[in-house]
């Protein structure tokens, strides 16, 4: 068998399988509209050639973008990433202030409610203060009464020293008669003695004499009473005064336990918490409510202590917020604490015996927020955050 006949076998079975071979059917033979075989063929494949150009394309300039953007990212985290310390373990603080009542009383107005904003020196409550009135009143008329005391003694005193002087003059006038006395007396003696007296004379001398005497012992007795009553007077002055100071002081105490009834903001910031209905009783010291400073929020962030060795005191935090996506609050690190936080807990690890499994330790670091980004008042505490801070000078950043 020649070549010649292997090769048209071949072309019949090629026929038989795809007619669109067959080039031997006469063109008249085709259907009006239709294309030759082989034109109908590279009509059909040029749309596949053309798509699958555009793939091609497609996928070159996908692969190009990708590589772009991840040579960005690269030179980007090797320019400042891989200095940056990060972490989800942070949380929004304040120092909130805790209002409670001072004293046991009724609550007979409560002039806020939850969620208000407050200015320091607003009333928040009052209590009943009735009683306390009372207290003051009573007060003050028990210190009135101390001072006119005090000011009764302080006469008795000036009354007493002149009693004093009059006694000194007694004793004077006293001492004086006795020196009379006795002059007559000697001289009544010495004329008894020559016969020129009478005994009646003389015994009156000595008469005279003897009561001068008497008298002046009597003024001598005066004066120390009198000295006696001014020391004592002087005494009860003290005590008095003493008294009256006490009395004032509880006084004192009534006025500022009167001002304990009006129970006032002592902070700007929010009203949260509130616990306290009108005409409940309370006792002296139940948390009523809690204020919530917004402008000096600030975040606790839980680093690990594989991280904290750059950080200082100083360094710029940016701080974005799972509630406000979108958002980036800026801050400085304000504190970084003592210890890692489980050696603050009230029952501190020990590792000293059993077996040992190493964990990373988190140090808390605060970060103190910029005033225009606490000035905004949209972060309240709790709210859960993302810290990232860069610990390079700001000449290498």
């Amino acid at each position: 068998m020649s070549a010649e006949t292997i090769t048209d076998q071949r072309r019949d079975r090629l026929k038989l399988v795809d007619p669109a071979m067959d080039t031997t059917q006469p063109a008249h033979a085709r259907q009006p509209g239709e294309a030759a075989p082989q034109d109908a063929a590279e009509t059909a494949a040029a749309p596949k050639a053309k798509r699958g150009g555009v793939r091609r394309a497609g996928l070159l300039l996908l692969v190009t973008a990708a590589v772009g953007v991840g040579a960005w990212y690269g030179v980007e985290w090797w320019k400042n990433g891989r200095f940056i310390v990060s972490t989800d373990d942070a949380y929004v603080g304040a120092e909130m202030a805790t209002i409670s009542a001072k004293l046991a009383a009724n609550i007979a107005t409560v002039s806020v409610v939850q969620n208000q904003e407050v200015k320091a020196g607003q009333p928040l409550v009052a209590l009943d203060d009735g009683d306390w009135r009372l207290a003051l009143g009573s007060a003050k008329a028990k210190s009135a009464t101390a001072t006119a005391t005090l000011l009764r003694i302080d006469s008795q005193i000036e009354a007493g020293r002149a009693a004093l002087v009059q006694a000194r003059a007694q004793q004077t006038s006293a001492e004086a008669a006795v020196t009379r006395t006795a002059a007559d007396f000697d001289r009544a003696n010495s004329l008894a003695a020559k016969s020129y007296g009478s005994q009646a004379t003389l015994d009156a001398a000595r008469a005279g004499r003897d009561q001068a005497v008497a008298s002046l012992a009597s003024a001598k007795a005066g004066v120390v009473q009198a000295d006696a009553n001014v020391e004592v007077l002087k005494a009860q002055s003290v005590e008095a005064a003493r008294q009256a100071d006490e009395l004032k002081v509880a006084e004192q105490k009534a006025e500022r336990d009167l001002t304990f009834t009006k129970i006032a903001a002592p902070i700007d910031g929010l009203v949260a918490n509130t616990n306290v209905q009108l005409g409940d009783l309370v006792s002296a010291g139940k948390r009523l409510m809690s204020i919530v400073p917004l402008d000096q929020v600030y975040v606790d962030a839980n680093f690990k202590e594989t991280q904290v060795g750059p950080l200082k005191i100083g360094d710029k935090a940016s701080i974005t917020v799972d509630a406000l996506p979108g958002q980036v609050f800026e801050g400085k690190v304000s504190g970084i604490a003592g210890g890692t936080g489980s050696v603050f807990t009230l029952l501190p690890p020990d590792n000293a015996t059993g077996n040992f499994t190493k964990i990373v330790q988190r140090v808390p670091v605060r970060i103190a927020l910029a005033p225009e980004s606490a000035g905004k008042h949209v972060l309240r505490p709790g709210m859960s955050v993302v810290v990232s801070i860069d610990p390079r000078p700001a000449s290498q950043r």
